[in-house]
């Protein structure tokens, strides 16, 4: 008897992601689908740590919760030596976790605006983020 396996869509490893986020208590957590406009990888799921140490743990939440839940490593991991901004590339779907100044500097939600924004509360279950007052204003919660 053999047991058969759905793989999880991109969207779904991305919205595993904002929950892993999301229970190490990441801000601003956002799930953007970019791949119509720059065609590498389906959604961005970004996300702000108060600090070098919160970035850690968010990513490695993020990695754990991958491997158990969708049976996926990432591809890529890469940061900064000083923590302000950590990055996870699955190739489908890429996370990005940032200290808020750093998270200010790149404004990745901003350069890429046109991308449709996955609704967290309605397909994730997370209707209790914590939005900095430019976050909000972009989602249009303000």
């Amino acid at each position: 008897m053999s047991e058969t396996t759905i793989e999880p869509t991109s969207r779904e490893c991305a919205l595993i992601a904002a929950r892993a986020a999301d229970g190490k208590k990441a801000t601003d957590i956002m799930v953007q689908e970019v791949r119509d406009l720059i065609g590498v990888t389906d959604y961005f799921v970004i996300a702000t740590a108060a600090n070098s140490r919160q970035v850690e743990a968010i990513v490695d939440e993020i990695e754990e919760a991958e491997r158990e839940q969708a049976r996926m490593k990432p591809l890529h991991r890469e940061g900064t030596q000083d923590g302000t901004w950590s990055l996870l590339d699955y190739g489908s779907f890429v996370v990005h976790v940032f200290q808020p100044e750093t998270r200010e500097y790149y404004r990745l939600e901003a350069l890429w605006n046109d991308a449709p924004v996955v609704d967290l509360a309605a397909e994730a279950g997370l209707d209790e983020i914590e939005y900095s007052d430019r976050i909000a204003k972009l989602l249009g919660r303000s």
